[in-house]
């Protein structure tokens, strides 16, 4: 008799938890199943001191899209415990794991996802020959597999050059939570009485994680006392004999940069074992699945979708290993002409893509076409917070995130303050504060939710810190400029993100031939602009070293670079010798 498919009702609710018990060598596993059965699976391992709630987040929406299967591991949660050290052991969860991608998905693999000791044990059967045909992918956050760990600490080990032996200290110190484990009676009475009891406040403390409804869960103390087994059972055994373990099965490997207990470095080499693997950072302490929930589910959704047969996404591309800025994407605004336009194309020269925005779309559309088909042109008026935030949204919908935004656009202004009105004010801080302002707000917010870190540059000036009797409105607001950088460095540096001050000197660009003197007739302002553009020709300081200094900037993280002789020789005076500075300034130099 011909089976019926089993079909997930139209009304249901993806959302909705439903629960099952598979029976698993002599231990009920607790199995909670969302989404449509019918989809494809993806299965979550929790790790310790954790259980199934760990995954709530990821889980609610990846079930948008997917058949999401978590349970709690043995001695965790609602699942039962072994009895003795020796049921904690790796070869006994991965069976678990096993039987659990039996009972959820018979007839097809299933994608596998783990964290911490579920990472550590999810490698067993990973390694597995008979993963093959059952699972389709595995995506590892903060658990290496200890035969691999054993075999990588002594390859630094043999070799023991500084590198090698500071990564070994790194990890070493990492953890020393391991070490305490192997105490007798100790570790599993602190976790019953101090430790767990009290484990919300220290999530919260250490990795900023707010307690959510079930998380932890109140069997914490209880499951981690007994947990504590799964570091005598294994550790030890496995460091002093590993085994070879090789796979076939896809991997991506999350790479939390805040991780305070797994060291990146223990990724070191993986291909040795691995056909095919993924690096990714994810900007996040250890518990990276509770702490950043969208940016776990999105690196997921993205690995399995490319897995089932799409292409891959610029961050994947780029966790494939690429070197310098390839697969990364730039904006650079004011990027028609001038530095912008140099700017765009050492980006491009060096792999990236580059959207390249400017107010005339039409010198736009021409720098754009000077670089070739990795150039985007698009239309904005930076000054305009309205048009920035759909041009922001524009980009991320045809494009994605971009990995560096470098905030360029800007006007010239000069005159005597007392010449200068309201209006030449208002629209020189538009463009000059505001549409830097603007830019680091859309960008920033999108690049701090997106979890891989970035860099903003924001072009200041000389200007900022060099006083000029007939620069006020141009030096305030660029000083502006280089004090806001400083301000949203220290904001986004939580998420990652590296803010750069880049303050040029005289550079011979179109800006004076567009810079507007106040108090001035037509006849006049031309006058000036030619005098302007002449004196900047002869200075012989083209844009394309400006834009080598913004890349180096990014590359480095640098905060503020003063690029030009006179920029540098500037920021020393305006350090060590405002005085003189002041002095200089009543100067008449530009009429």
């Amino acid at each position: 008799m011909a089976s019926v498919p089993l079909r997930f009702p139209e009304t249901a609710s993806r959302l909705v938890v439903r629960r099952r018990t598979v029976r698993a060598d002599g231990v009920d596993l607790a199995v909670f199943e969302q989404g449509d059965p019918t989809d494809q699976t993806i299965l979550l391992v929790h790790g310790f001191p954790d259980t199934h709630r760990l995954w709530d987040g990821v889980a609610d929406r990846l079930a948008e899209t997917y058949h999401v299967v978590r349970y709690d591991v043995r001695g965790a949660g609602e699942s039962t415990a072994p009895r003795g050290r020796s049921g904690y052991a790796i070869d006994k969860l991965a069976e678990d794991l096993f039987a659990v991608a039996d009972a959820v998905s018979p007839d097809g693999p299933l994608h596998l996802v783990a964290h911490d000791w579920g990472s550590i044990q999810a490698w067993e059967p990973v390694t597995d020959p008979r993963a093959a045909g059952r699972i389709a992918s595995f995506t590892s956050i903060s658990g290496p597999s200890l035969d691999h760990a054993a075999f990588w600490l002594r390859s630094k080990l043999s070799k023991p050059t500084p590198a090698n032996l500071a990564k070994v200290v790194r990890q070493a110190v990492s953890s020393w939570y391991i070490y305490l484990h192997h105490l007798p009676v100790l570790p599993a009475l602190a976790w019953r009485t101090v430790i767990g009891p009290n484990w919300a406040t220290l999530l919260r403390r250490v990795e900023g994680i707010k307690p959510e409804p079930g998380h932890p869960a109140p069997t914490m103390p209880a499951d981690a006392a007994r947990g504590v087994q799964l570091y005598t059972a294994n550790m030890l055994p496995r460091l002093r004999k590993p085994t070879e373990r090789r796979t076939d099965v896809p991997v991506q490997i999350i790479i939390p940069t805040r991780d305070k207990f797994v060291s990146p470095d223990l990724s070191d080499g993986v291909e040795r074992w691995v056909g095919r693997v993924w690096r990714r950072r994810l900007v996040a302490g250890h518990w990276a699945p509770a702490s950043h929930p969208d940016a776990v589910a999105r690196m997921v959704d993205e690995f399995v979708d490319h897995i089932d047969g799409r292409p891959m996404t610029r961050g994947l591309q780029r966790a494939t290993g690429a070197d310098d800025f390839t697969h990364s994407l730039v904006v650079i605004t004011g990027a028609g002409r001038g530095i912008g336009q140099a700017t765009a194309r050492a980006f491009a020269a060096r792999g990236a893509e580059v959207v390249v925005a400017d107010l005339d779309l039409a010198a736009a559309k021409e720098t754009a076409a000077s670089i070739g088909p990795a150039a985007y042109p698009y239309q904005v008026d930076v000054a305009d917070e309205a048009a920035m935030q759909a041009f922001a949204e524009a980009v991320t919908e045809e494009h994605g995130v971009p990995d560096v935004v470098v905030n360029n656009a800007g006007i010239g202004m000069a005159g005597a303050f007392l010449d200068t009105t309201a209006d030449e004010w208002r629209r020189v801080l538009d463009v000059n504060l505001l549409g830097v302002v603007h830019g680091c707000k859309v960008f920033g917010a999108l690049m701090a939710e997106h979890g891989e870190g970035g860099a903003i540059v924001n072009l200041a000036s000389a200007a900022a810190y060099t006083p000029h009797r007939a620069m006020s409105a141009y030096a305030a607001s660029k000083a502006a400029v280089l004090m806001l950088s400083d301000c949203v460095r220290a904001e986004l540096a939580d998420h990652g993100i590296t803010v750069s001050a880049i303050c040029p000197g005289i550079v011979a660009t179109d800006i004076t031939n567009t810079t507007r003197f106040a108090g001035t007739d037509d006849v006049e302002q031309q006058r000036l602009r030619q005098k302007a553009t002449k004196s900047y020709a002869r200075r012989g300081f083209g844009p394309e070293r400006v834009a080598a200094d913004i890349v180096r900037a990014v590359e480095r993280g640098t905060a503020v670079v003063p690029v030009t002789a006179e920029a540098k020789i500037a920021r020393l005076g305006a350090r060590f010798a405002p005085g003189l500075m002041r002095a200089a300034a009543r100067m008449d130099v530009v009429r």
